[in-house]
């Protein structure tokens, strides 16, 4: 019996497509920038079914591409074009198998969308903080392979913060299993950390159990006009001093991001009459009395004012109010193609760093492609931001990629020369795997090396990612 018999032995006929395409959706990562075919894409129903699809490629020697929504941006879900490796993917493990409010825990499969686990953790009272601009399409086995960051990160920590433990198969289709509810379990190494974050190297996770926190009914949020970006930092500093224990999310947010988000996103609103320079988009909640909580806001934000470090601000006066602010934000990645070519990067810095980090790298992208225009935008009270660039607008969108590879090493030089890592949320994939070379420990290198070789000797899960 062949393999594509053998894997639909396994998954069902109506579960396998066989040798799909670089024209197929499966193939493609979101931007464009990778695309393969494989010798076949499954879509197993169950843990089980996974064991045994890993434990027949690693008897043959077939390199295994998990993938979740098929959302990441480095080409880690995506396989290569030799057509030879088997996309599996885990959309049909969508079952939310424990919801346990007296644990503040919930266990969920790998395909359950990120979504549907909010609304899960909704239907208990409670509050499950990951947050991205994907997440009606992106899934929980996606997010724990990649360690998911989002909005969030400032209040809760990463996806690797919020997890308690996983259910992942190996690469010779052993299932390991550390899913638990508890908090306290000083058991020896931390299995679960290990392989969240490890983009499908090292096993393929199949479920997890996550932590959850009250649900905060007070929100406020607001929108606030800036100088410059060292403004926004000192306006961090004083929500942090102030209402640290009810700060969920600062983000940073350049005029002409915003601008193009108003030009191609309508009908988006510009929360003031004029223009400003800079913005920070800043979110509050707590449990209760959003009142207080708005009182509290106000005053810091006319003692921002007062200060100067604050030029205007509003604050959201409804759940539709707080959408438009935040559909500035999150479509400001996505309108960026509407712009032409964007050369895009997720870089994290010391915080003190980055007001330096966004001038100087102006400048050096400058001087490589004069009127270039950067959108320096993100996460700014984790120090992740993304530094996209958009193309000149009298410049041919494929001249100006051609300069990807040295605007690429001008801002990533930058970075590490700032102390800071070149991917702060998105992974490596395929997109970063030669940089991770050049600016990883070498020590720290090895010892990943070393893992993945005692894990997955014969280097069937997702070969050519990460390492």
């Amino acid at each position: 019996m062949d393999l594509l018999a053998r894997f639909a032995a396994i998954v069902g006929n109506e579960n396998l497509l066989a040798r799909p395409d670089s024209s197929d959706a499966l193939m493609q990562e979101p931007r464009g920038d990778f695309a393969g075919c494989a010798l076949a894409a499954v879509f197993p129903k169950s843990v089980f079914e996974v064991a045994e699809l890993l434990a027949l490629c690693n008897e043959h020697g077939v390199g295994v591409v998990p993938q979740g929504g098929n959302t990441g941006l480095v080409g880690g879900q995506t396989p290569d074009l030799s057509g030879k490796q088997l996309l599996l993917s885990l959309k049909r493990l969508d079952r939310i198998r424990e919801l346990d409010a007296d644990s503040d825990a919930m266990t969920l499969e790998a395909g359950v969308t990120l979504a549907r686990a909010q609304e899960a953790a909704a239907s208990l009272n409670r509050y499950f903080p990951l947050s991205l601009a994907s997440e009606g399409s992106c899934t929980i086995g996606g997010n724990l392979a990649t360690n998911a960051g989002g909005v969030h990160v400032l209040a809760y920590g990463a996806a690797r913060d919020l997890t308690l433990g996983v259910e992942a198969v190996l690469a010779d289709g052993r299932v390991l299993s550390t899913l638990s509810n508890l908090r306290k379990d000083n058991t020896g190494y931390d299995l679960t950390r290990l392989m969240i974050g490890s983009e499908g190297t090292l096993c393929v996770i199949t479920a997890a159990t996550l932590k959850l926190f009250p649900l905060r009914r007070a929100r406020v949020a607001t929108f606030v006009a800036l100088a410059e970006p060292q403004a926004a930092l000192r306006l961090l500093e004083r929500c942090k001093s102030q209402l640290g224990a009810f700060l969920e999310a600062f983000e940073i947010l350049p005029r002409i991001g915003v601008e193009f988000v108003l030009r191609h996103a309508k009908p988006a609103r510009d929360p003031f009459s004029q223009a400003f320079p800079w913005y920070a988009l800043v979110e509050f909640a707590a449990q209760e009395d959003e009142d207080t909580l708005r009182r509290q806001v106000v005053d810091l934000l006319e003692e921002a004012m007062d200060l100067g470090l604050a030029l205007d601000a509003s604050i959201a006066d409804s759940l539709a109010h707080r959408a438009e602010f935040w559909r500035l934000r999150e479509a400001m990645s996505e309108v960026q193609r509407r712009e032409g070519g964007s050369i895009k990067h997720d870089v994290s810095l010391p915080l003190k760093a980055i007001p330096d980090f966004i001038e100087e790298a102006g400048r050096r992208v400058g001087a490589l492609a004069p009127g270039a225009r950067p959108v320096p935008f993100g996460h700014l009270g984790d120090g992740n931001i993304h530094y996209n660039i958009s193309q000149p607008v009298d410049m041919e969108k494929e001249a100006f990629l051609a300069r990807r590879p040295e605007v690429n090493a001008a801002v990533h030089d930058l970075v590490i020369s700032l102390k800071g890592s070149i991917s702060a949320e998105h992974g490596i994939g395929q997109a970063k795997r030669a940089l991770l070379r050049e600016t990883k420990d070498p020590t720290a290198l090895a010892a990943m090396r070393a893992i993945k070789a005692a894990l997955d000797p014969k280097g069937v899960l997702n070969p050519g990612k990460l390492l």
